[in-house]
């Protein structure tokens, strides 16, 4: 990545900018603008966040807003009202609340006599949802938006449930939110205040999980904030960014082909990260293409992005799956219009002579050990190391499989694949987890795609219904969105295994189901001659500057005990870092320890303990928070705690436990 200094506008930072919300909250933000911005207005881009300006996304903030505002723009980075340097509290995620105070931050940039009283949004994950989700509720200043591994449906495809399956994650991060929400805010931004404010927010702060708990269905906590609830409703011109190795890789084509205003989509190799600084690679120029977007619906210019194809992405190559690739061989598609033109549909039958292209008799039944699914990765890779996919013949093992015969020549998949089934359940409640592979010659089998059906959801998610034993009912599995080469010599593979641990919670009992009949529909394209669209380099403003304290490093590990108890234990160490500039050092770790017996859904436990620093000089605050799920038959259990210290000093001690029906989960 290249690092730029110089910039068409000389860069001014206000590292602390209170804005007051309409009930007299007082939001932090940061903002970079250019100096001569109050004799030259320019558009304003907002960035509307719980994860600290100060400590949080300081090192992603370093290399892109010095660089955007470089180019005629003002930069404002909002702690959200609860987090970080703001004051308030804050409930839940995608509050009216939150959405209502990045309107009115949006209101209070356009009055302002720097800007030109235009405004964009931008952000990833959390700040790519409330960007669609603001933008849906059309604040006048507002004409676009760029969102990165975003959704557009909270309850089918996002951190919580899929398929109406309840994900690890779900678990996964509200343990984060309870480390993060508990930080203490910086005493050299906000004074005095900051122990009142800290304390205010741990006695208030939720233990989330159980709000989601709560919600095991497409109910109205999960349509708020859904804009596929109406797509009509947002007019701002957005560009989509996505990532194949992300859990948020669906959104890209989704708003591609649904919502009119003016949109594009690219969706590259990526984990959860900005394209300029993502892994595994290609990078792209990300600020670059930022800019040309935001040129064209803020300032007006007219640079033909409008007239871009409507959908890129990386088609990748078969590899040797690894728990981590540095780069992903590859090369770049377009299509003018989505959905495409170019597909051509073909559809495979399951038998039990294994996957054809003609009829053929099914039946066939699977109850998979719980602790199929290890091989699986993390749902939403977040780290650079080792999160991808390993090789996936253990979990093969443990799963009705069908293969194709070897491919005559190489075959381009995109889209999302689509299979059905004819089954039947021995228990009232089951799951599916349903995966297409590349088997190489070898044996070996790597994960293309997948998709995941709580099974009593069949017929719908707002209104499931048990299983009748023996009942045959028909299923519909969408996978995810795939850019994908299958080579000459390789097989096709459909794996369905009854489990995916911890990707997604057992059901209560071991089911065994029975499927009668199958299908899946892939959509393939012409092959690609060579790349058909191009990016620029990466480039990005100087790096956070900072001394560094305690590196950060990562481990994995599985370990079967005596009785049989499989444990997964993911330790990530942070590391610790000093800013050269403020002189705030901030560090953290967390360690995950998830375990099920193959024999028992109700042995499924997870425990997640996160600890927090920070310090400067004589001040010195630290949290340490556990959070830990169990299941019965009938209701989940959910416990967790909240220590925080002031120096060596408890100043704040809060245990939460709680217990929720499953409700078909």
């Amino acid at each position: 990545m290249k690092t730029v200094t110089e910039f068409p506008r000389k860069v001014v930072e206000l590292p602390d900018v209170g804005i007051i919300m309409p009930d007299g909250t007082r939001l932090s933000a940061r903002i970079w603008m250019p100096e001569d911005a109050a004799s030259d207005p320019v558009p304003a881009i907002i960035e509307h966040l719980p994860y600290r300006k100060r400590d949080g996304t300081i090192a992603r903030d370093s290399l892109t807003h010095p660089y955007v505002a470089g180019h005629g723009y003002a930069c404002i980075r909002v702690d959200m009202r609860g987090n970080g340097d703001s004051e308030g509290l804050m409930e839940d995620e995608y509050t009216q609340t939150e959405l209502n105070d990045a309107c009115a931050v949006h209101a209070w940039a356009a009055a302002q006599a720097w800007c030109n009283g235009n405004t964009g949004m931008m952000g990833i994950s959390w700040g790519g949802f409330n960007g669609l989700q603001v933008a849906a509720m059309q604040p006048p200043s507002l004409k676009a938006v760029i969102t990165l591994c975003s959704t557009v449906d909270r309850y089918a495809d996002d951190i919580h449930y899929k398929g109406g399956c309840l994900l690890g994650e779900n678990f996964g991060w509200s343990a984060n939110m309870l480390s993060y929400s508990s930080r203490a805010p910086d005493p050299a931004i906000v004074g005095d205040q900051w122990r009142e404010m800290w304390l205010e927010r741990l006695q208030a702060m939720p233990m989330l999980l159980s709000t989601w708990l709560r919600h095991p269905h497409r109910d109205d906590y999960w349509k708020h904030g859904s804009i596929c609830e109406d797509y009509s409703a947002i007019k701002a011109a957005v560009l989509s960014l996505g990532g194949w190795h992300d859990g948020y890789r669906n959104t890209p084509a989704h708003l591609a082909q649904n919502i009119q205003s003016p949109v594009k989509a690219i969706v590259g190799p990526w984990i959860h990260k900005y394209p300029h600084f993502a892994a595994p690679e290609p990078r792209i120029g990300f600020l670059q293409v930022a800019l040309q977007w935001w040129d064209r619906w803020l300032k007006g210019i007219d640079n033909g992005v409008e007239n871009e194809p409507a959908y890129k992405a990386w088609l990748m190559d078969s590899v040797e799956p690894k728990p981590w690739l540095p780069e992903r061989p590859g090369r770049w598609i377009a299509e003018a219009k989505w959905p495409s033109r170019n597909l051509i549909q073909q559809l495979y039958v399951l038998t039990n002579d294994g996957l054809s292209e003609s009829e053929g008799d099914l039946d066939q039944s699977i109850s998979s050990p719980q602790d199929t699914g290890l091989t699986a990765g993390e749902y939403f890779p977040f780290t650079y190391g080792p999160e991808l996919p390993d090789e996936q013949g253990e979990d093969d093992k443990r799963s009705l499989v069908f293969d194709g015969e070897p491919l005559g020549e190489d075959k381009d998949i995109l889209d999302a694949p689509v299979v059905s089934l004819h089954f039947s359940s021995d228990q009232p409640q089951a799951l599916l987890h349903v995966r297409l592979c590349d088997v190489f010659p070898d044996g070996r089998s790597a994960l293309i795609t997948h998709g995941f059906l709580n099974l009593t959801h069949h017929g719908s998610h707002e209104n499931p219904k048990p299983l009748a034993p023996d009942e045959v009912y028909e299923a519909h599995v969408v996978l995810d969105q795939i850019a994908y080469q299958i080579p000459a010599g390789h097989r096709l593979r459909v794996a369905v295994s009854t489990s995916s641990w911890p990707s997604v919670w057992p059901s209560p009992k071991q089911a065994a189901i029975r499927l009668t009949k199958g299908g899946m529909c892939i959509f393939f394209r012409p092959l690609s001659a060579g790349n058909e669209c191009t990016f620029p380099e990466p480039e990005a403003a100087p790096v956070w500057r900072i001394e560094n304290i305690r590196k950060a490093h990562s481990t994995r590990k599985t370990e079967r005990k005596e009785d049989g108890t499989v444990v997964l234990t993911i330790f990530n160490d942070f590391g610790c870092d000093r800013d050269l500039e403020h002189g705030l050092e901030t560090g953290s770790w967390t360690e995950e320890v998830w375990s099920i017996h193959p024999d028992d859904p109700l042995s499924a436990k997870a425990t997640i303990r996160w600890e927090q620093t920070s310090r400067r000089g004589d001040w010195s605050v630290r949290t340490e928070t556990m959070s830990e799920l169990t299941s019965d038959l009938t209701h989940f259990h959910v416990n967790g705690s909240v220590r925080a210290f002031e120096g060596n000093a408890v100043v704040h001690e809060r245990g939460y436990s709680d217990h929720i029906a499953r409700n078909l989960i």
